[in-house]
């Protein structure tokens, strides 16, 4: 197993041992939140999916300080969430005093709620935006270079729940989610090797170019998958 493998195995064992809190998607969030909020010394975390025009779907918060400074920023129509889904990029503000003309509105109302550093990173997997991930420290310092590796596995995680989520809608959102293994599933295995000679690619970005289509197009990896398989979708480089 990998480094990578390995940090991402960790993560998960952390939000497994988070208390169970709402149902559905939001629960799972919630704990993820939690265990973000942990993992990264933070005083708080929040989580915002978003359609691909911004819309704002389910949220998430570690708490209720950080659910009021998460939805802040959709109330003044800037902050660190908007600009790292606008961008595609993290955004690290290790001292959001001395970054002040950034949000001329959200920058002074957060630092007056405690708020003294903020790194936002998006979700996404190739074309496909899902939303945001919020770090909040109530002191101004940038992440270590641990914690940025954490951060991202973090976002990494809750891009693979929320795909899953909507493969499996129907079922009750769990945290078993986060270890569906996708490919033991025979049919999705021999689109991903079809996929991956289409591309010219490995495995992994076969089956992250077919989620993200299933994704954006609402449609299971199974629908998608089958298509792949009858020869009535084709992947190539130019495909979103």
């Amino acid at each position: 197993m990998s480094a990578v493998d390995d940090r991402a195995a960790a993560v998960r064992k952390l939000i497994a041992r988070q208390p169970a809190g709402s149902d559905g998607t939001a629960g799972l969030l919630e704990r993820v939140c939690r265990a973000a909020a942990t993992a990264l010394s933070a005083s708080g975390t929040g989580i915002s999916v978003l359609t691909d025009d911004g819309t704002r779907g389910v949220t998430a918060a570690s708490d209720p300080g950080s659910a009021r400074i998460e939805e802040l920023q959709f109330t003044l129509g800037e902050g660190p969430c908007v600009d790292a889904f606008t961008s595609r990029r993290p955004v690290l503000v290790p001292d959001l005093a001395g970054d002040r003309p950034r949000w001329p509105f959200y920058g002074p109302a957060a630092h007056r709620d405690g708020l003294r550093a903020v790194f936002a990173f998006p979700l996404q997997i190739g074309a496909a935006r899902l939303g945001v991930l919020d770090v909040f420290r109530a002191r101004v310092g940038p992440l270590t270079g641990e914690q940025l590796a954490n951060a991202l596995t973090f976002a990494d995680v809750i891009v693979a729940a929320l795909l899953d989520r909507q493969e499996l809608a129907g079922e009750d959102g769990t945290v078993e989610e986060l270890t569906v293994g996708l490919a033991h599933r025979a049919e999705v295995f021999q689109a991903q090797g079809m996929v991956m000679v289409q591309l010219g690619q490995g495995l992994g970005a076969a089956l992250a170019r077919m989620r993200a289509y299933a994704y954006a197009e609402n449609r299971s990896l199974e629908d998608v998958a089958r298509d792949v398989v009858a020869g009535r979708l084709h992947f190539d480089r130019d495909t979103p």
